[in-house]
C-alpha cells in the first residue's frame, strides 16, 4: 500500500473492514473492485485495525452488533504481516530506542541509524553493499534503471507490483520498457523468459534486454514465492546473457522457516534485492536496495536526482534495526505455532486447509457449515481476530502475534471445545 493511502486512513477517508471489506471513499479514486480487494489484502495489520468496531460493524452477519475489545499484548491477529502497534506505543518505542542509541541521528541519510542498518541488510543479504531509499517504489525503478543501463528493454512479471503498481514509473521517469510476463500467474517458466529474450535479440530491430525483474514473494498471487530452483535457472540464464537480475523481495523475510529457503542463498542468484521496511519490521516508511559497490553507488546518486535523499531517516531506520534482531527466528517459531494450528483443525475436523502453492505466509481454510455457526463470537471473545469468511473460506496470516497463545488455545478457540 502507498504512503499516500495510509495517509488517507489515518485522516479518516477510508474505512478499512479488517476481514476483507474496503468501503472506500470518492476521493481515494480506487473504485475498482480489484483494486479495492488487493488494498484490503496487503494492509499492513496496523492500518486494518485502524477503528476496528467500526469496520466490525460494516460487516453485516460477521458479529457486527457486538463490540470489539481493545487490542492487547494477548490479541491475535491471524491477517496482515506486521504486529499492530497503535501511534502513542509507536512514538513511545522510538523514544526508547533514541535513548539506547545516541548517534542514531543521520544527516541526509549518511551515518547513524541509517548507516547501521544499510550495514546489517548488506551483511544478512550476502552482499557487499545497501542503500535507503524512502520507498519499494523507487527502490524497484532506481535498481531496474541502474541495471539497465542504456540497454532499456526490461522483462517483468504481470502481476508484479512494478507493473502494476508503480504508475509506469520507470517508463515515464527512465524510459524503460517493461514486458510483462505469465498473467494471472506467480512467475513466468524458463521457457517464457528464454522465448521474451530471444524475441527481443531476434526481431527485425533488435533489442539487447537490459535487465529482468522477479517479485518473491507475489502479494497479487497469494504471496506465492518464485521457487528457488526457478530462480536459478532464469539468474543462470540472465548471467550467461549479461542481462541484470533484480528481486522485489519487499516481503522476502517472511519465508523465513520455509522449507529449503535460506536466505543468503536466494538473494544471491539476483544482481539487486530489495527488502521493505514498513511491512512487517515496525518503520512507518523506507526501504532497502542491496547489491554490489558500483549499482548502489549509482542509486545513491539517482536517489538524490529524484528528490528522495531526505534530511533525516533515522525514525525509520531505529525501529527496523530493533525489528531484525531475531526476526528470522520469532518468524520461524511463528510459523511453528500456524503449523500446529492447522493441524489440529484438521484433526478436529470440519476444517480443511488449502495451502498457496509455494506459498509463504498466506495460507486458506475452508470451514464446514457446522464449524462456521458461532465461529465470529468464539473468536472474539478468544482475542482473536480474522478476516469475514467468503464462501466458506478464509484467508489466514502467518505473522509474529501467533507467539501470544499456545497452538492448543487457539485451535479451542476455533473448535469452541
Amino acid at each position: 500500500m502507498t504512503t499516500d493511502t495510509g495517509s488517507a486512513l489515518l485522516r479518516g477517508a477510508t474505512s478499512i473492514d479488517p476481514y476483507g471489506d474496503t468501503d472506500m471513499s470518492r476521493e481515494a479514486s480506487c473504485n475498482n473492485p480489484a483494486r479495492r480487494r488487493l488494498l484490503a489484502a496487503t494492509l499492513p495489520a496496523s492500518l486494518m485495525m485502524f477503528d476496528l468496531a467500526q469496520a466490525a460493524r460494516a460487516a453485516p452477519g460477521y458479529g457486527a452488533s457486538a463490540p470489539r475489545p481493545a487490542l492487547g499484548e494477548r490479541s491475535v491477529m491471524l491477517m496482515g504481516d506486521a504486529v499492530p502497534q497503535p501511534a502513542l506505543d509507536w512514538s513511545r518505542h522510538l523514544q526508547q530506542l533514541v535513548e539506547r542509541t545516541p548517534d542514531a541521528r543521520d544527516s541526509y541519510l549518511a551515518e547513524g541509524a541509517v548507516r547501521m542498518l544499510e550495514t546489517r541488510f548488506a551483511a544478512l543479504l550476502g552482499k557487499p553493499d545497501a542503500a535507503f531509499l524512502p520507498t519499494g517504489t523507487l527502490a524497484n525503478h532506481l535498481a531496474m534503471r541502474v541495471l539497465c543501463g542504456e540497454n532499456r528493454h526490461a522483462l517483468v512479471q504481470h502481476d508484479s507490483h512494478l507493473y502494476l503498481d508503480e504508475s509506469n514509473a520507470a517508463t515515464t521517469l527512465s524510459g524503460l520498457h517493461l514486458v510483462p510476463l505469465a498473467k494471472g500467474r506467480a512467475a513466468p517458466t524458463l521457457q517464457e523468459v528464454i522465448a521474451a529474450i530471444d524475441e527481443a535479440e531476434n526481431g527485425p530491430y533488435p533489442l539487447k534486454v537490459g535487465a529482468i525483474s522477479l517479485e518473491s514473494p507475489v502479494r497479487r498471487a497469494d504471496g506465492a514465492m518464485v521457487p528457488y530452483p526457478l530462480a536459478r535457472s532464469i539468474s543462470q540464464l540472465a548471467r550467461s546473457k549479461q542481462i541484470g537480475l533484480h528481486l522485489d523481495g519487499a516481503r522476502l523475510l517472511l519465508a523465513s522457516g520455509l522449507p529449503g529457503f535460506e536466505l543468503k542463498a536466494y538473494s544471491a542468484l539476483f544482481d539487486t534485492v530489495y527488502v521493505s521496511l514498513y511491512k512487517y519490521l515496525d518503520a512507518p516508511f523506507g526501504a532497502i536496495l542491496a547489491g554490489d559497490e558500483t549499482a548502489i553507488a549509482k542509486v545513491r546518486d539517482l536517489r538524490h536526482v529524484f528528490g528522495a535523499t531526505i534530511y533525516q531517516g533515522w525514525p525509520a531506520a531505529l525501529p527496523a534495526l530493533a525489528a531484525l534482531d531475531g526476526f528470522q527466528d520469532r518468524f520461524i517459531a511463528a510459523r511453528r505455532v500456524s503449523e500446529q494450528l492447522f493441524a489440529g483443525l484438521e484433526a478436529a475436523g470440519g476444517f480443511t486447509l488449502r495451502p498457496v502453492e509455494n506459498g509463504s505466509n498466506i495460507t486458506f481454510l475452508e470451514l464446514g457449515a457446522d464449524r462456521a455457526v458461532g465461529l465470529a463470537d468464539r473468536l472474539r471473545q478468544a482475542d482473536i481476530h480474522l478476516r469475514k469468511p467468503r464462501d466458506g473460506r478464509v484467508q489466514i496470516d502467518i505473522n509474529q502475534t501467533l507467539l501470544r497463545r499456545s497452538a492448543d488455545e487457539l485451535i479451542r478457540a476455533f473448535v469452541g471445545a
